[in-house]
């Protein structure tokens, strides 16, 4: 169940430019910290973020969401400066918002470009949650404190959908401080504690026994 349209549009354009601030204030040897993604420095989780972004508003979809083309986005920007990293990402979030400006109900629900099965509303709010997460990857590699901002309440309504479509549940994330969000019709288990936590856990960044849960909720495993 994706948020509100204006709630999804507002809030990605928000993250963009926290993400973009994030970014420029990295020096060199910061871009070069290694980071909770394996393999990648905090450079390159940066430059997968916004090559992710240039691609999709540049309708290149065959390499979005696609781990073994991924390597190739971060390849490009290999050694781009943090300026030069903010520069791009400027770039594609005009971008991004000239197509977000043309968007009325009927085109948010109907499908989202590519091959991903999803409303276009589903989709955007997927590039807020990757923002988000990708933003506080760069922040724990530098030893940053979390963001607990809108964000937050955008990645668990997406892990709620990604949780329904693989079959998890029922159950009913009510996680401390934001509305309830159902999986796969709600119900079921209570899914309660810390929403960050829970977002980690979900991604496979923390182990989920955290919250007395178990591997099954970690979105990216094996099916």
């Amino acid at each position: 169940m994706t948020l509100p349209r204006e709630e999804v549009l507002e809030g990605l354009q928000d993250e963009l430019v926290r993400f973009g601030e994030l970014v420029g204030s990295l020096s060199p040897d910061e871009l070069a910290q290694p980071t909770r993604c394996a393999g990648w420095t905090v450079g390159d989780v940066a430059a997968h973020m916004i090559g992710d972004m240039a691609d999709i508003t540049s309708g290149r979809f065959d390499r979005v969401g696609n781990p073994e083309l991924s390597q190739s986005i971060v390849d490009e920007r290999k050694g781009n400066t943090a300026a030069e990293l903010v520069e791009e990402l400027q770039g594609v979030q005009k971008a991004g918002a000239d197509i977000m400006a043309v968007l009325d109900d009927d085109a948010w629900a109907g499908p989202a470009p590519g091959d991903f099965g999803i409303p276009m509303g589903e989709g955007v709010e997927a590039l807020w949650y990757d923002a988000y997460v990708h933003g506080e990857d760069i922040r724990a590699a530098l030893g940053r404190p979390a963001t607990t901002g809108p964000g937050l309440r955008a990645s668990v309504s997406h892990l709620a959908d990604l949780l329904s479509q693989q079959s998890w549940g029922p159950a009913t994330l009510a996680l401390d401080g934001m509305s309830e969000f159902p999986v796969s019709g709600g119900g079921g288990q209570r899914v309660t504690g810390d929403p960050l936590e829970f977002v980690l856990a979900a991604t496979g960044r923390t182990h989920p026994s955290t919250l007395g849960l178990d591997d099954t909720v970690n979105v990216y495993r094996e099916q």
